[in-house]
C-alpha cells in the first residue's frame, strides 16, 4: 500500500526537480539497469521507462517493497534503493536517531507537526554546535554487562548451550 505522505512528500520534491534533459529509450533503460547492476534482488523493471530522476533509500520493512508502491515510484522516475538487511552503520544511524528524538522531546508535548520538526531541527543545530562523540562500547554497554554479571551470580563461568549427559 502507498503511504499517501509518502507520495505527497516525493511528488512535492520532484516537482522541484529540473526537469531530466530528453533521453532515448535505450538511454533511459540503461540509467536504471545501471542501479540495478549491483543488487541482490532486483524488481522487474516495466517495459517503458521514464526518466530517472531520483534514488530513493528505505529499509526492508515489507510495505516498502509492496508492488503498488515500488510502480508508482518507477512510474515517476524514482528507483527504491533497499539498506542492507544487518549493516552495523545502520545501528549506529538508528542510536543517533534515538539520541536526537530523547533530547528533542523530553519532557515536551508536540501540539504540531511543525513544532516536533522545529524541535529536532534545533536539537541538531545545538548537537553539530558541540557535537558528543559516540561511543562504541560506552558507559550504557558496561551498565549491561554489569547487570549480566549480577543476573548470571556466583561464578561467571556458563555455558552458552546445556550439555547432555553421557548415555
Amino acid at each position: 500500500m502507498l503511504h499517501p505522505w509518502l507520495e505527497t512528500e516525493l511528488t512535492a520534491i520532484l516537482a522541484a526537480l529540473t526537469e531530466p534533459p530528453a533521453q532515448s529509450e535505450r538511454e533511459c533503460r540503461a540509467a536504471w539497469e545501471r542501479w540495478q547492476a549491483g543488487l541482490a534482488i532486483r524488481f522487474t523493471l516495466p517495459e517503458r521507462l521514464p526518466p530517472l530522476r531520483m534514488l530513493l533509500v528505505l529499509d526492508n520493512l515489507r510495505g516498502h517493497k509492496t508492488p503498488a508502491l515500488v510502480l508508482w515510484l518507477v512510474e515517476h522516475g524514482v528507483m527504491p534503493l533497499y539498506t542492507p538487511l544487518s549493516g552495523s552503520w545502520l545501528n549506529m544511524a538508528e542510536s543517533v536517531q534515538r539520541i536526537l528524538v530523547r533530547r528533542a522531546l523530553e519532557g515536551h508535548h508536540p501540539q504540531s507537526q511543525d513544532d516536533l520538526i522545529a524541535w529536532l531541527d534545533d536539537t541538531v543545530a545545538g548537537w553539530n554546535a558541540n557535537p558528543t562523540p559516540f561511543v562504541w562500547h560506552g558507559k550504557r554497554f558496561e551498565r549491561r554487562q554489569r547487570a549480566r554479571q549480577r543476573r548470571l551470580g556466583g561464578s561467571p563461568a556458563t555455558l552458552a548451550h546445556p550439555q547432555r549427559a553421557a548415555a
